[in-house]
């Protein structure tokens, strides 16, 4: 039996791991249980007080490719049942749209990379976890799929100015996002120049605007994720 609430962080692709999450959440008091997703994952959510999903480059039923996804929805769906504290990131987030009945497409949307505003909806200036961003905050984003329908019982949260769907909630404690709070300027130096450049973007100019507002990009993501986590200790308090 886990002695410190517990977080679930399924790992979609070796390259897009937790990042600075797993220290902050650590620093929150949170015990981190990650799972790259193609080895394997828990058959359900025992023991399990927050779940974490990450992006990877696939869209939710890609199968073919990634035969774990199926796992994974089980996973979801379990944690929308228990209203379980969870956060979808950009993948992840799909997953939790796609399997609650709203609708995700590929390569669809406007291309989004790099640090962009994301400002909250009025129901999501009132949301624990996404209030912090408020009506304007820096970040980072790498898609160009989208979902271009929320589930029905969904409550939008957040948007920036190309794409409306960037956060929404499911039950009190389930939200998926489109952005990257994970994510910085430092991670997105380590991006595919070559592929950045074929979708017109400059890596080099990406970086330097991300450099230059990660002071406030890392102080909304950190009160994001210290809110998140805040909703797992709880859960678990709950358990006990």
């Amino acid at each position: 039996m886990h002695t410190a609430p517990t977080v679930l962080v399924v790992v979609n692709s070796p390259t897009s791991g937790p990042r600075r999450l797993r220290g902050w959440l650590e620093a929150d008091g949170l015990e981190i249980c990650q799972r790259l997703a193609s080895e394997g994952l828990p058959e359900d959510l025992s023991g399990i007080d927050g779940l974490i999903m990450l992006g990877g480059g696939l869209m939710p039923d890609e199968f073919d490719r990634a035969p774990w996804l199926r796992g994974e929805r089980t996973l979801a769906l379990s944690a929308i049942a228990e209203d379980l504290p969870t956060l979808g990131i950009c993948l992840g987030g799909q997953l939790l749209a796609d399997v609650a009945g709203g609708q995700v497409r590929a390569r669809t949307g406007p291309k989004e990379r790099g640090a962009t505003l994301i400002h909250a909806t009025a129901d999501g200036a009132s949301d624990p976890v996404i209030g912090g961003l408020g009506s304007g905050t820096p970040m980072i984003e790498n898609h160009q799929d989208m979902i271009t329908e929320l589930p029905p019982d969904a409550v939008l949260l957040a948007s920036s100015k190309a794409l409306a769907n960037q956060a929404f909630r499911l039950g009190d404690h389930v939200r998926g996002l489109q952005f990257h709070p994970e994510a910085s300027a430092e991670s997105l130096a380590g991006w595919d120049e070559a592929a950045l450049t074929a979708d017109g973007f400059s890596r080099d100019e990406l970086v330097a605007e991300a450099q230059r507002v990660d002071a406030v990009n890392t102080a909304a993501a950190r009160r994001l994720v210290d809110a998140f986590a805040a909703e797992v200790r709880a859960a678990f308090e709950e358990r006990r």
